[in-house]
């Protein structure tokens, strides 16, 4: 760790106020729900972070107090606690009370940083009740308070130490946010994404409210992440590969391990913020990886001189990676920072990986033939998955006739209007088609479970009855030739009985979506219905009930006496009204609408419920089994 560092009030730029961060919180921070909410303390976590990346910083501590309050301390150099040339105030409110005041903002303070284009700390502090800093600094410790986002004290000395830092303790402003319940798992898996990014720096996560701690450390750095993201698969090559490189003040850095799936888990990520839409530096590594590939394949005459070369997604199949770049000036396109832009990073990702990669294979014949058969293999496989969309494209006039899932469509054109109901059974399928809105409502009904398709390549899965109807009935493609502005419905909905056999048909489906159509779930078009649990019959009255708490609330309300309780085993006990009643008519229902928050922990779910590992699953369904409600065995 660096001892020291030019890091003063002269440092801080200043832009303007914070008056526009509490009339439009969504802006700053994205949402005022869940995901703002945690927003907040990954701004003040990716601060810390910043001194980590500036070599001044090893050790992070967040600590989830028993109100929800939070608290993130470092060891870093402290935010400068002198006065600002400009405005005549400390640098610390300054930074704490002026939006895109900063030292990311050519003050000269950080050569790589994160954050929120520099927004940072400023609208944490807007957008809490109240927030404490307090720095260690020039041999004192500093403390000031703040009441949504203006100082109630001034910046005051309250003791000596010989130590450096800052501390940030804030509580996020009930008039602003929806909810204000931290959750531990979505925390614990960013701390632990950013440990695994920078091996440099231990984070230690504590959650008051049930005792919780865990500490993230990695000496493997972003190594040990792919063996982390392969530790439920079954790896082709024991060590992961590791390629480094600096070029133009550009530091790259990429991992690869290859395992015998069929998915490619490639994640991309810019001064330690993911990029789920790539960008420059996951082109480069994607053309580099190809190029070596290919060139490999011909040098061992394992691809003949007549053959076609491999494309990327044959290289790419059960692929695991990491790629992560640091620079000093990221261009990130759009506001959530989900792109990487900057031009000249694709030439220096492609030119360190090629290097990188053609090294590796040269000193390790053995893995670079495994590697190489295993993009061979998906090739002959993508070209009978090729011939098999391409009927699948033929098929497409949606003669619901002919279709093996019996869709029956809706009259309605305009897929802003429609959705489908994807119906667990004939007999579900049958009330569904009865009691539905004809205008807008299409029903497909789905022949028991869907192929597993984590478990399944390519082309076996576009013979499957049941997915083949759901690409045609959808109309948008699949794989790589998914395209979403041509889908027909704008909602798609999961209707399955509520018993273990339901649950395991929606995981499958979520399955499948999630590998193979994964913007329906980046979109939100993807919804589970929620059908009754009972029927209650008081007298002439009755009550459809979709939990044991409700049904015990009502009980308690209505009295025992002269009831009778029907518990739903399936949808085909409905009948249609009834099913239209409680299921589907919009303007009573309930859907749950699935999205996908962090495709890290998606992907290590989806791997462990339905890959061949056992042991994940057993592990997965015992510390999670007292999550679980309404289970029908």
């Amino acid at each position: 760790m660096a001892e020291s560092g030019a890091y003063d009030a002269s440092q801080i730029q200043v832009l303007e106020g914070l008056e526009p961060v509490r009339k439009r919180p969504g802006m700053y921070i994205g949402s005022t729900g869940p995901r703002g909410l945690h927003h907040l303390v990954y701004e003040v976590v990716d601060n810390s972070i910043d001194e980590v990346l500036a070599g001044f910083c090893d050790t992070i501590k967040i600590i989830i107090h028993k109100d929800n309050s939070i608290t993130v301390e470092d060891n870093g150099r402290g935010i400068p606690v002198g006065i600002h040339p400009k405005t005549g105030r400390s640098a610390v409110e300054v930074a704490l009370t002026m939006l895109h005041a900063g030292s990311k903002f050519g003050g000269g303070g950080y050569k790589v940083s994160g954050g929120l284009h520099g927004v940072g700390v400023s609208v944490v502090n807007a957008l809490s009740e109240w927030l404490i800093v307090t720095v260690k600094q020039n041999g004192h410790i500093y403390r000031q308070r703040y009441e949504r986002g203006k100082p109630v004290t001034d910046l005051e000395v309250i003791g000596d130490t010989d130590e450096t830092g800052t501390t940030i303790s804030f509580k996020p402003d009930y008039q602003v946010f929806e909810e204000l319940e931290y959750n531990y798992d979505t925390l614990r898996n960013r701390f632990r994404e950013l440990a695994f990014l920078n091996k440099e720096v231990t984070i230690t996560l504590i959650d008051e409210r049930d005792d919780k701690k865990e500490e993230f450390h990695y000496e493997g750095g972003i190594v040990s992440f792919v063996e982390y993201l392969n530790k439920n698969k079954s790896p082709l090559h024991k060590e992961a590969i590791y390629i480094s490189g600096m070029r133009d003040d550009v530091q790259v850095e990429v991992a690869i391990q290859y395992n015998d799936s069929y998915v490619e888990s490639v994640y991309a990520f810019a001064n330690n913020i993911e990029t789920p839409e790539g960008g420059t530096h996951l082109s480069g590594f994607r053309s580099a990886m190809t190029k070596v590939i290919n060139d490999y394949a011909r040098k061992l005459n394992m691809l003949k001189p007549n053959e076609p070369s491999l494309s990327g997604d044959d290289v790419r199949e059960g692929l695991t990676a990491i790629i992560s770049v640091k620079l000093s000036d990221p261009q990130f396109e759009g506001q959530t920072k989900e792109k990487l832009g900057n031009s000249e990073v694709r030439g220096i990702v492609d030119s360190i990986v090629s290097d990188g990669l053609s090294t590796y294979f040269e000193e390790h014949p053995s893995v670079t033939k495994i590697i190489i058969e295993k993009a061979i293999s998906a090739f002959r496989a993508r070209e009978a998955a090729r011939k098999a969309r391409e009927l699948t494209r033929r098929k497409s006039a949606l003669e619901s006739v002919s279709m093996p899932g019996k869709l029956a469509d809706c009259s309605e054109r305009d897929p802003k209007l429609c959705e489908i109901f994807l119906v667990e059974g004939d007999s579900a399928g049958g009330s569904a088609k009865q009691g539905r809105d004809r205008r807008f409502q299409a029903i497909l009904p789905l022949r028991g479970k869907i192929l597993n398709v984590e478990k399944t390549r390519l082309d076996r899965i576009l013979s499957n009855e049941e997915i083949k109807a759901m690409i045609t009935a959808f109309g948008a493609g699949i794989g790589e030739d998914f395209d979403i502005s041509k889908l027909r419905y704008e909602r798609i909905i999961c209707m399955t009985d509520a018993d273990v056999d339901g649950s395991h048909i929606r995981t499958l489906l979520l399955t499948f979506f999630y590998r193979y159509m994964r913007p329906l779930l980046e979109n939100g078009n993807v919804y589970i219905a929620q059908p009754p649990l009972y029927k209650v019959e008081k007298g002439k009255k009755e009550y459809y009930i979709y939990s044991d708490r409700e049904l015990e609330q009502l009980l308690t309300r209505i009295g025992r006496d002269g009831i009778t309780v029907q518990r739903y085993k399936g949808l085909g006990e409905m009948d249609p009204v009834q099913l239209w009643d409680t299921t589907m008519d919009p303007a009573k229902r309930t859907m749950l609408k699935v999205s996908i928050e962090d495709a890290i922990a998606a992907d290590e779910i989806f791997t462990i419920l339905m890959g061949d590992n056992v042991e994940p699953r057993r592990e997965f369904i015992a510390s999670n089994a007292h999550l679980v409600k309404n289970l029908d065995i």
